[in-house]
């Protein structure tokens, strides 16, 4: 079997996990996981680690910027900040007249670059007490999110005519555009929602080069090989591979998440030894 990551071309509908129920059914292959979910409305890349090798490595990509194209449509509210919540048209205050495209451009430049302060939807999948806050908006319980930091690198008009705006988003991990869109129409006092929402990069990778979940075949898994060629490199003796299985450190000097690879094979995720000393224990051992 090939251990590796797999670029899914999602379509809107199903769910991140029915999209992962699709390729075990066709690969035949139990072990497989995601990279980070995508909504049922929305679409685009999604990343998934197949082979039991492969899920080990996830977490030396969680940090991965990520590029969306994004639909928001001005002059009502969504209880889930998107289409699939309920509409409610908001009447703008006395006074109110349409934002222009420059009017929008610098707010985005003001308050929706950098680093800011964001609070998911309520209808997402954060963990709220041990619950997922979803779970909680459809039982009609109380949602209470607090705010969390995060990083848009970028956000540009595509395109703009009342009421419907275009953007092009790069950002952090953790960012909402369903958050986005409705703190943007806040913003404007008219209302805001995501109407549609492509993902089309994530890192490296580019919706591109990603297949249609239905076409899935084991020769579009790419191999470790490939995936773990940014990462620092040492290859190690048998011995040394030895001494990791059973917990001892090896003497070797190390960057954080190097890869150890034995006959050619990556083998875990070392880290420098606890004590500062010129060693290496194994974070993690595929």
């Amino acid at each position: 079997m090939r251990h590796g990551f797999l670029l899914i071309n999602k379509p809107v509908g199903p769910t991140s996990h029915d999209i992962v129920d699709i390729v075990r059914e066709r690969l035949h292959e139990r072990d497989v996981g995601h990279l980070g979910t995508l909504d049922p409305a929305a679409e685009g890349l999604l990343i998934l680690a197949v082979g039991s090798k492969a899920l080990k490595v996830i977490e030396l990509f969680q940090n991965l910027s990520k590029e969306y194209e994004a639909w928001v449509q001005f002059g009502s509210t969504s209880t889930t900040y998107d289409r699939e919540g309920v509409i409610e048209e908001k009447e703008p205050p006395k006074g109110w007249t349409q934002p222009d495209s420059l009017k929008i451009r610098r707010l985005i430049e003001d308050r929706f670059v950098g680093k800011i302060a964001q609070i998911p939807p309520a209808a997402s999948a954060v963990s709220i007490g041990g619950e997922r806050a979803y779970r909680k908006f459809r039982q009609g319980k109380g949602v209470n999110i607090p705010s969390r930091t995060v990083e848009i690198e970028e956000c540009s008009i595509t395109s703009y005519t009342y009421p419907e705006l275009h953007l092009h988003v790069r950002c952090g991990s953790g960012t909402y555009i369903r958050s986005l869109a409705h703190d943007l129409g806040e913003a404007l006092r008219c209302g805001g929602y995501l109407t549609s929402l492509k993902r089309t990069v994530v890192g490296p990778w580019t919706v591109v080069d990603a297949v249609d979940p239905g076409e899935v075949q084991w020769a579009h898994v790419s191999p470790l090989k490939e995936i773990l060629k940014p990462f620092s490199r040492i290859d190690i003796t048998s011995e040394q591979g030895e001494d990791l299985r059973h917990g001892r450190d090896i003497s070797i000097e190390i960057k954080p998440n190097t890869i150890a690879w034995l006959d050619d094979l990556p083998v875990g995720i070392l880290i420098p030894s606890k004590d500062g000393s010129q060693g290496a224990h194994a974070r993690k051992i595929f």
